[in-house]
């Protein structure tokens, strides 16, 4: 029997990284054109705002049962088991488990259902009672989807620790087809585009893909449903694990909801405009860190279960060099681009050039958030992979306490730009806590100057890139004739090839002037070391 540790061994993190990071690529694409068409047939007013708050209770019952982190904490359970030879046992467990998170997620719809108007009433003062009843209606239609993805993550959790990642992937896929066909065919069967229609795509997605594909993935791995005692060992461990997941009310959790929160006080369309802006700015992030976090957690839990410490910690310092010096460039690229990426993607129809430049702006500096999302994917995982699950939720919620009244002073000084860079030190503050707490000690502080100091080449190369393409895409968008969507992609384009070369002809000429002082100087020992680390592998 090859388990999903055996796997690994065999070098099939990069093949997983690979598979992850294709159905990131794909899944993001998707939700860029759901996006597109949901701009082109709504815009951005009160009643796409109505929309982006009906999820709001439906996400938090989601948080409620970390739903977000279920893969993350069942995944050691269920890895141990295959370890030991105790298959059998693993199944009951999972069974135990996923039939106790079933209950909790059931009655957790049940109350959002019930406390929907006031909640929404509390949590959107602004909002008119028409579109509170409006949002109240479409949270009720969607609410139930919470099911599919707290239980479909027991699904996907029992094939990652098989070493299975093609499946998965296919859940985001499923879930964002589905979202555009519903408004798609609700506005072609009513002759009336409505956010109701991509609501119900939203639930009809998650049940299909999240968990009806999940329950077969799982069985083709050898998912067994063994019934057993409620209160079984697992049960225990599972709880001690999310538990503080559960409790803590991390920024990175309720950055959305501020996004959605704050953006309504901003005015009318608000909440929406960020939300364009936040979701192109996640397609990189998720690129670039998002495919290395997840394919990397396995191969960290059982580096940190073996006791090698050592070669765990480098494995997430070379994770982070290339994450962060990636990340950079594609903060600098997509800050140079706003405008133009905006124009391209959205403006049409329904959604005019006054939306663009609200969204562009918020996207300008979400931008500057990319590497901070990337080094947040791996250093959480670095914690959860060690079974410290405690560190990043209380440091999380003691940087949501402090963000609260600073996304109040950026929205009231800055507007939806202030949403924005609330947003940016927020989480900024989090990765910067996290990093000092991870690189503790001497030896911890030397190996953050070797990851800092690697990822701050990048920084030379992206500013003059990024100030090359937006050069070249301002000289086009203010040159060239023709319709809005051609002129700006061309000016994207344009503007991305002179970054990539430009950028990468100077990351050249730095790489050899590093490589020759230090050829001069000596290498440092270590330098060279050959550690397998799922950089190497990827």
């Amino acid at each position: 029997m090859t388990t999903g540790t055996d796997r690994i061994r065999q070098g099939r993190i990069g093949i997983a990284a690979l598979i992850v990071g294709a159905g990131i690529l794909v899944s993001r694409l998707l939700g860029v054109v759901r996006e597109q068409i949901f701009a082109a047939l709504l815009g951005a007013d009160g009643v796409t705002d109505v929309y982006v708050a009906s999820f709001r209770i439906p996400d938090y019952a989601n948080y409620l049962l970390a739903g977000g982190f279920l893969t993350i904490t069942f995944i050691p359970i269920f890895s141990r088991y295959l370890e030991r030879d105790e298959e059998t046992e693993g199944w009951q467990a999972f069974t135990i488990v996923t039939r106790w998170l079933a209950v909790g997620i059931v009655a957790l719809i049940a109350i959002g259902w019930v406390l929907a108007p006031w909640v929404i009433g509390w949590l959107y003062p602004d909002f008119t009672s028409e579109q509170i009843d409006a949002t109240v209606r479409l949270t009720r239609i969607v609410i139930p989807a919470q099911f599919a993805f707290v239980v479909g993550a027991m699904f996907v959790a029992v094939q990652y620790a098989k070493g299975h990642f093609a499946i998965p992937t296919l859940a985001p896929v499923i879930y964002n087809v589905s979202i555009i066909a519903g408004g798609v065919l609700y506005a072609v069967l009513t002759g009336t585009p409505d956010p109701e229609g991509f609501v119900w795509g939203a639930l009809i997605g998650a049940f299909l893909g999240n968990l009806v594909v999940q329950v077969w993935g799982a069985r083709r791995v050898g998912m067994r449903i063994i019934g057993g005692p409620w209160l079984h060992p697992a049960v225990k461990e599972y709880a001690l694990l999310a538990f503080p997941l559960m409790l803590g009310q991390s920024i990175v959790a309720f950055d959305e909801v501020f996004m959605s929160v704050f953006g309504a006080m901003t005015g009318e369309g608000g909440q929406t405009h960020l939300q364009y802006a936040r979701r192109t700015m996640l397609v990189p992030v998720g690129l670039i860190a998002q495919a290395a976090g997840v394919a990397a957690f396995p191969f960290l839990a059982r580096l940190f279960a073996a006791g090698e410490i050592g070669k765990m910690q480098r494995t997430v310092d070379r994770a982070l060099k290339y994450v962060l010096a990636s990340s950079i460039g594609a903060a600098g690229l997509l800050a140079a681009l706003s405008m133009p990426v905006v124009r391209t993607l959205f403006e049409r129809r329904a959604f005019d050039e006054r939306d663009s430049v609200a969204v562009a702006a918020a996207l300008f500096f979400y931008a500057f958030a990319i590497p901070v999302w990337g080094g947040l994917q791996i250093l959480t995982r670095a914690f959860y992979a060690r079974r410290d699950m405690w560190t990043p939720v209380l440091v999380g919620t003691a940087v949501t306490v402090v963000a609260v009244p600073m996304y109040f002073l950026m929205e009231g000084w800055f507007g939806i730009e202030g949403v924005a860079v609330a947003s940016v030190l927020s989480l900024g503050a989090y990765s910067v806590a996290l990093a000092a707490l991870w690189y503790r000690g001497r030896s911890g502080r030397a190996r953050l100057r070797a990851v800092l100091e690697t990822a701050g080449r990048a920084i030379p190369p992206t500013v003059v890139g990024a100030a090359a393409a937006f050069l070249v895409g301002w000289v086009i968008v203010e040159n060239l004739p023709g319709p809005t969507t051609i002129t700006n992609l061309l000016a994207s384009v344009a503007g991305g090839l002179t970054f990539i070369a430009v950028a990468l002809g100077l990351s050249s000429v730095l790489y050899d002037l590093l490589r020759r002082r230090s050829t001069d100087q000596g290498a440092s020992p270590g330098e060279d070391d050959e550690t397998t680390d799922v950089m190497e592998v990827l």
